[in-house]
């Protein structure tokens, strides 16, 4: 295949995975492949050359939306080595995408068990973080996999809870919701407060 058809096939495949990350965000992931190329500007014979599914693209649509998403968290939190910081700033900046990022907030919500199994995004740089923090000894954990659920569940629900009420505000629920949870994975109260104050890099709207 020539530079040319490669750069024509990753046009295709992004212009899809585009349509279908706007779709989920609209609600209707249960529409026609047809309706799929149609949205994504592509010919129907060009779906087939590169997912063998709806599903399988709807999947990779969810994915790839969280993972650059998980890697703008990273790129962020490359200044600091404290795993109590690091977790703190991604999570209190994953709750805020619900309103900055609406329509990446509903892909997650949309996928969320899906995303918390999932061995790429968010989830797996989470229990990185909540495992290098028992390593250290910053956290006092019998289980970071646990710990993963409780941290996950709570991000996913403040997301629902912001799209049903517009007057909840994001960034004061997330912060105590990140500083509630640094106490109990054994960060004392007044570090977990301040952590959890400190002012945050601005996520691209």
């Amino acid at each position: 295949m020539s530079v040319k058809q490669e750069g024509r096939k990753a046009r295709t495949r992004a212009a899809l995975v585009k349509a279908a990350q706007r779709l989920i965000a609209e609600g209707r992931d249960n529409v026609a492949i047809l309706e799929i190329t149609q949205v994504a500007d592509v010919g129907m014979g060009s779906f087939y050359n590169h997912f063998a599914s709806k599903e399988e693209l709807f999947q990779a649509a969810a994915d790839d939306a969280i993972e650059a998403h998980a890697d703008l968290l990273d790129q962020l939190a490359e200044e600091y080595d404290d795993p109590a910081v690091v977790f703190a700033q991604s999570y209190r900046l994953t709750g805020r995408l619900h309103r900055v990022m609406p329509e990446l907030s509903k892909v997650l919500l949309s996928y969320g068990p899906a995303v918390i199994g999932s061995d790429r995004g968010l989830a797996p740089r989470a229990l990185r973080d909540i495992e290098l923090g028992v390593e250290s000894g910053r956290f006092t954990l019998a289980d970071p996999k646990v710990a993963l659920m409780l941290a996950a569940g709570g991000v996913l629900t403040l997301g629902t809870a912001l799209h049903e009420d517009p007057a909840l505000d994001d960034a004061s629920t997330v912060d105590q919701m990140a500083e509630d949870l640094l106490r109990m994975f054994g960060v004392p109260a007044d570090e977990a407060a301040e952590i959890c104050s400190r002012p945050l890099p601005a996520l691209p709207s």
